[in-house]
């Protein structure tokens, strides 16, 4: 049943989707919780060709916990953070200047993020959001690895399998080490030609890993298929649904997340919102219906590190997810109304109605981060902590 309608606001429920499609008996038990009696809208199926039809995603197999709170983790994750990135920055240049790919340092790179996010995925997640101009593929390889492992979490997928999806984020874009590095860092709008040589990163990446044999026989396929769309419009070969492997559609979503939110030479990154909005508004045709919903669910509306723009006019980072009501998190007010500089202060806005006129304190808007010389990094710096 497609659940259309509730019998409450949807801001007080932690529904990220105004709606839904019931699909298991957690999603009943859910709804329970919060509502009395739900709205319904038939279903209708159509007949879809063989080829066009989208396989399901893997269901939910292990309910995962927080082994330590945020704060504790927020001592280890910068440090695994950094070690990573030198990892991959190394991995990388040595495929560029025609090395063997270090198969065992890029499995020793994942299981140390794994790790992180299996004790508590927040803080390794909001370290992933700094985005460096000059970052490049490295840095961008090692967020997406972070965020599929704790997309993967957030599926229930086993340990081995967040290693093995992780393996394919790590390494989806290892064939842009072939492509000349003035397409990849070119300021303006790339030419027709231009465009076909980046596009054959995915063939370049293929070709690379075939060659070794210890790697996931998945990191393979994702390097060569994470383009492709559900409806064939991709490349590098036009496959539709049937022809995207499972661990092809969960990289996808994250590379086109972490790639509209990232820095890039002459590109303004859009919000964590907008990303959100633009997979929500091209799942089932680009990306996959069924996991793009859960992505919403995994990412939230309003991440930890998202600058957030309330509706009374002042400005803060959000510092905690509240996992009853997404809609309302922990935020970190640094601006008034003005837009001026304030002594810190922290509201939570899942208690807005302790604290006066609660429309004032709902997010309006998430903003780009450096806007109002607002910088998750130099606060991260100054010592601003999750939690």
């Amino acid at each position: 049943m497609f659940v259309s309608a509730l019998d409450r606001p949807w801001l007080e429920t932690p529904f990220l989707v105004q709606g839904f499609l019931i699909e298991s008996l957690d999603h009943i038990v859910l709804v329970q919780e919060f509502c009395d009696y739900v709205y319904i809208d038939a279903v209708h199926d159509d007949w879809v060709p063989t080829e066009e039809r989208v396989v399901a995603p893997t269901n939910k197999k292990k309910r995962y916990i927080h082994k330590v709170a945020v704060e504790q983790e927020n001592d280890v994750a910068p440090g695994v953070y950094r070690h990573a990135r030198n990892i991959v920055s190394n991995v990388l240049d040595d495929v560029r200047i025609g090395n063997a790919l270090d198969a065992k340092q890029a499995k020793e790179t994942v299981s140390g993020c794994v790790d992180s996010i299996l004790r508590n995925p927040d803080a390794l997640m909001w370290l992933g959001k700094i985005n460096n101009v000059d970052g490049g593929t490295a840095e961008h390889s090692l967020n997406v690895c972070i965020l599929v492992i704790a997309f993967g979490r957030h599926l229930g997928l086993e340990e081995l399998e967040l290693e093995q999806l992780g393996l394919c984020g790590l390494l989806h874009d290892i064939g842009k080490m072939k492509i000349p590095p003035g397409i990849l860092s070119k300021k303006e709008e790339l030419t027709d030609k231009e465009t076909r040589i980046l596009q054959g990163h995915t063939l370049h990446g293929r070709n690379i890993l075939m060659s070794n044999s210890g790697l996931f026989h998945g990191v393979t396929d994702v390097a060569h298929t994470h383009h492709e769309h559900l409806d064939g419009s991709g490349y590098p070969r036009g496959l539709k649904a049937v022809g995207i492997s499972p661990h092809a559609r969960i990289v996808a979503i994250a590379d086109q997340y972490n790639d509209m939110t990232s820095v890039h030479p002459g590109k303004k990154p859009c919000s964590t919102l907008e990303a959100i909005r633009y997979l929500y508004a091209n799942r089932g045709t680009v990306f996959d219906d069924s996991l793009v919903l859960q992505f919403v669910q995994c990412i939230g509306l309003y991440p930890p590190g998202s600058l957030a723009l309330l509706n009374n006019g002042e400005v803060g980072i959000v510092i905690s997810t509240n996992y009853k009501n997404r809609r309302l998190p922990k935020v970190l007010v640094l601006l008034n109304e003005q837009k001026a500089p304030i002594k810190p202060r922290v509201v939570n806005l899942g208690n807005a109605k302790e604290q006066g006129d609660k429309r004032q304190y709902l997010i309006k808007d998430i903003l780009i981060n450096g806007s109002y010389g607002l910088n998750l990094q130099e606060h991260l710096e100054k010592g601003l902590k999750l939690g």
